[in-house]
């Protein structure tokens, strides 16, 4: 119910985070009193911040961050094909020299309409996008707005490994953060034999709307 970086900050550094995916992010919006807020959060965390623009709002932009301890080598972002008229969406997705090794990190925000059609066609492009980098490992974060029961959940599963599925305990109900009852957040990842999940777990927090997502791997 309120802007509160300084409790996002909080959060971030208690669950020891490295890579952080946000999404919803505002750069100079009117609603949020034309702040900066992955600047906010990279300051306040130490972390480097990395936003992209998905459309212009009230002013400002609009779009999803990075966070990560790691070097930036590259990052790029993708705006998705769009079959209505409707809020832009993309894909940010970074390179990251992790300890002298390349993984690519991507951070999404896909339709929300009970349609699943347009979800449909992004996957499609991110799994272009993750063909590219076959040669690297890829960690893809964000609210997908499917639950594991769409045929959307079913194509990811494709190309790539659902953390939860592997290491999570229970139901994995990200949303709403009062009183969760579905599973719409995802960290899905890729080359098993190079990335291993150790646990992935959601801790309670009124930090956002949805809870907090969070998982640990190991680079092999």
């Amino acid at each position: 119910g309120r802007v509160d970086t300084a409790r996002i900050a909080t959060l971030i550094k208690q669950e020891r985070a490295d890579i952080v995916a946000l999404q919803e992010v505002d750069k100079g919006v009117r609603r949020t009193a034309l702040r900066d807020l992955t600047a906010e959060l990279a300051a306040a965390t130490g972390m480097t911040g990395i936003f992209s623009n998905n459309f212009h709002y009230q002013g400002g932009e609009y779009g999803n961050a990075v966070l990560t301890r790691f070097p930036v080598k590259s990052w790029t972002n993708h705006h998705y094909q769009m079959l209505r008229p409707n809020e832009q969406r993309g894909i940010l997705e970074l390179v990251l020299d992790v300890r002298g090794c390349e993984v690519v990190f991507m951070n999404t925000h896909i339709d929300s309409r009970p349609d699943d059609a347009e979800r449909w066609l992004n996957v499609g492009e991110m799994e272009q996008l993750t063909a590219k980098c076959s040669d690297r490992p890829v960690i893809l974060c964000g609210d997908f707005n499917n639950l594991p029961a769409g045929r959307v959940y079913e194509r990811l599963s494709q190309t790539f490994q659902d953390t939860w599925a592997k290491v999570g305990a229970g139901n994995g109900f990200s949303f709403p953060a009062n009183g969760a009852n579905r599973r719409i957040d995802y960290i899905w990842f890729t080359r098993p034999e190079a990335l291993k999940p150790l646990k992935a777990w959601l801790p309670q927090s009124e930090a956002s709307d949805h809870l907090p997502l969070v998982a640990e791997f190991e680079l092999r």
